[in-house]
Parts: structure tokens; sequence; C-alpha cells
């Protein structure tokens, strides 16, 4: 199996909407100490040369902490800077087109909303699948919401880990407990912290509790 679920207990999306003048590596390294399981890199108005030497710098980052390395949507710049995966969404490219392009090693993250879509995803050789919007959220703007029942429903089917996404903090992570789901993919919750380590320890903490609730 090329991905656990234990990887994606706190998975950390990247935004640099909240670096406040530091640096995104400086963020994740305190991500990765507060107890994110997987880092994410996500960028979407970069210039290529430099999110290919910040992707470089955190991928050195995650080797360091043991800790899979994904980048959103870039299958070329995934493969450039020696990432552990990607992932995409429904709209970026089929699953079955992205593992002929990257191979067997690496891991194939998928987007769904829909039992329909999950299947597919898994059939066409994904990994994982992250689903949501679970709840509400400012981050994507036009997320659309995926309802608990959808969300079990989606779990109960597939054979691949789960990772639930979309406006998950630490006040209703635990709504998501019994629903199947390996983890939590989180973006404000962490980057947004004022004290990311700190941030990240406490939600790592509740997203254990959740899963083996």
């Amino acid at each position: 199996m090329r991905c656990k679920g234990e990887w994606l207990r706190l998975y950390a999306v990247t935004d640099r909407s909240w670096l406040r003048g530091r640096i995104l590596a400086e963020q994740v390294e305190e991500a990765l100490l507060g107890g994110a399981t997987c880092i994410q890199l996500r960028e979407k108005e970069l210039e290529e040369e430099t999110f290919l030497a910040e992707a470089v710098e955190l991928k050195r980052l995650c080797d360091r902490y043991q800790v899979p390395f994904i980048i959103n949507d870039n299958v070329k710049l995934a493969l450039a800077c020696g990432a552990d995966g990607v992932h995409v969404g429904q709209s970026d490219m089929e699953a079955g087109n992205v593992r002929a392009l990257v191979g067997e090693d690496k891991i194939i993250g998928v987007s769904a909303q829909t039992v329909e879509q999950a299947l597919a995803a898994e059939a066409a050789g994904a990994d994982y699948l992250g689903v949501g919007a679970v709840f509400p959220t400012s981050t994507k703007k036009d997320a659309q919401e995926v309802s608990r029942q959808v969300l079990t429903d989606i779990c109960k089917t597939v054979k691949i880990p789960v990772v639930a996404i979309g406006g998950i903090g630490r006040e209703n992570m635990m709504q998501l407990s019994g629903t199947g789901v390996e983890g939590v993919a989180l973006v404000s919750a962490i980057f947004a912290a004022e004290r990311i380590e700190e941030a990240c320890r406490s939600l790592r903490r509740l997203s254990e509790e959740m899963v083996a609730g």
C-alpha cells in the first residue's frame, strides 16, 4: 500500500495567506514539530522556478521529519522536486493518467464528493481520497459541502484511506468521529494560528481521538 492511514491523521495544506512576513519553510517546520503527519504544498500563483525551489526546500524538510510531502495539482513539478506524491482534483487530471505519468511508487490523492467519484478514483489508481468540504470553508470559495452521510458512505465503500477537508478546526473536528475517516486535512486551523507548533499538538491529539472514536 502506497498510503498508510496514519499518514493522514494531521494533513497540513499550506497557504501563504498567513505568512505575515515569515518564510513558509519556518511555518511548515513548526507544523512538523507539532505532529503534522503529511504536508501538501499548494501554490496557485508562484512562478514555476520559485515554486520548484520552495518545493525542493520543503521536500528536504519533510524527509528530515520522515513525513510524506505532496504537491497539489502540478504533476510535472512533483516529479521535478522528488515529492512523495501529488494530489489532484476532479477537474485537474484523471487518476489513471496521473499514475501513468508518476509511476507506481508515488502517492496519488484525489478529491471526491460522491461515492461514484470515490469509486472511480480508486479504480483509476488513487491511494487516498480527500473528501469535502465537510464544513463551510472560507479557504476555497467554490467548495461544495459534503454531508456526513455521504462522507460515511464513501469511507464504507472504498478500500483506500479517506481524509476529510474543509472548514475543520478544533471546535468541530469531533463531529467527524464515527465516519471512518483516517484523519483531517487542515489549512487555516494550522497556518493562521499564532503558535503553529502548539496548535498542531492540540489538533493532532484531537484527530487521534476522533479516529479512535
